[in-house]
């Protein structure tokens, strides 16, 4: 039987589109970030596989996108149904606690019933249905006044992904799989999230939450009184003509934080998050090792991505990613990492794929920025 998700009444879905995605450089740059290419090789890209499995839990007339000034007219090419007034451009980098706690403002003030649900631009997830029995599941456990996290069952033990603590049932009505937060970790070291992964009372922390916009911003503003104070101001603003005056006046002064300082962690200490546990395939693609995961036939595989590519290979393993005319030959080498584009070529080792980060910032500071 296929998926049959009706949408979910009072529901809005945030979809922060943000950040450069520096560790899939020069993939990856700052007027083409990672959420607006075709990761999962489906034909679409990320972004767009987000609006997707979005419109069937809150439809297309209860998303928004936030995203940079500079990236807008990208997301309205790749998301036409998206309603004009639910493109909320930010002027400048702020976090995410921002970014998420302006749209649940701007919500609120819309619909004073909204419950929120924010999932990342970037994530590749598969098996729709159950990523929509998990956020159904958040979504009632919301309406309860709890805020809630999808957390992802995990498949092995990783080093590259925070963790959730939960192991305590919570007797929720709508929502039988809800388990109490005790805290979010950050990333462990491999030997410790093995540990984690054989007690089965971890789950990595995927960035997703729900809540009543009221309560999100509630439980922000025990916190982040200031910040909270500032976002409802402007969102009182935003759909008006002062919206421009009073966001430039407020936004520069903003505190930079994400959300998980400002919301999740202290919220799960004080005993008011619960976790889904979503039973769904589930990867941020946080560098070229993840990719080649994804796209790799077996362990003596050489994934190959982009159009027209040319590569041969012989007795080679890791993950070549083209998208220049060139012939491209990797030879006797595993595990490598290629990635040709035609004003950058990137040659290191899954390995070492999170160093990548440190490479983007060493050209920042060399002043090399025409190529990021």
């Amino acid at each position: 039987m296929g998926d049959t998700q009706a949408v979910l009444p009072h529901f809005h879905a945030i979809i922060p589109a943000g950040g450069v995605g520096s560790r899939l450089w020069p993939l990856s740059r700052a007027d083409h970030p990672k959420f607006l290419h075709d990761l999962a090789g489906n034909g679409n890209t990320l972004l767009r596989n987000t609006w997707d499995r979005l419109v069937a839990l809150a439809g297309a007339d209860n998303i928004v996108v936030a995203t940079g000034v500079s990236h807008a007219p990208a997301v309205r090419s790749q998301l036409p149904d998206l309603q004009p007034d639910h493109l909320v451009s930010e002027p400048s980098p702020k976090e995410s606690a921002a970014a998420i706690g302006l749209v649940a403002a701007i919500i609120e003030r819309r619909d004073p019933e909204a419950i929120v649900g924010s999932f990342a631009a970037d994530h590749v997830i598969s098996d729709d249905e159950a990523f929509h029995r998990a956020v159904t599941e958040g979504y009632h456990a919301a309406q309860a006044d709890w805020v809630v996290t999808i957390g992802i069952r995990p498949s092995e033990a990783s080093s590259a992904f925070g963790y959730i603590h939960a192991a305590t049932p919570e007797s929720i009505e709508g929502a039988p799989s809800a388990l109490l937060v005790s805290s979010f970790v950050e990333k462990p070291d491999f030997a410790t999230a093995t540990q984690y992964v054989a007690s089965g009372d971890y789950l990595w922390n995927a960035g997703m939450f729900i809540a009543k916009a009221s309560v999100l911003l509630g439980r922000m503003a025990e916190e982040k009184p200031e910040l909270v104070a500032a976002l409802r101001e402007m969102a009182a603003s935003w759909d008006s003509p002062e919206r421009d005056r009073v966001t430039d006046r407020l936004w520069p002064e903003l505190e930079k934080i994400a959300i998980d300082y400002a919301v999740a962690e202290p919220t799960a200490a004080a005993g008011g998050m619960v976790v889904i546990p979503g039973d769904f395939g589930w990867d941020d693609v946080g560098d070229f090792a993840a990719l080649a995961r994804m796209h790799s036939k077996g362990p003596g595989d050489l994934a190959i991505l982009g159009d027209n590519t040319m590569v041969l290979s012989d007795s080679a393993t890791g993950i070549v990613v083209s998208q220049s005319s060139r012939l491209v030959t990797v030879v006797g080498l595993d595990d490598i990492v290629v990635v040709d584009t035609p004003d950058a070529l990137l040659v290191t080792s899954k390995e070492h794929a999170q160093r990548v980060r440190a490479l983007v910032d060493m050209l920042n500071q060399q002043d090399r920025g025409g190529v990021l």
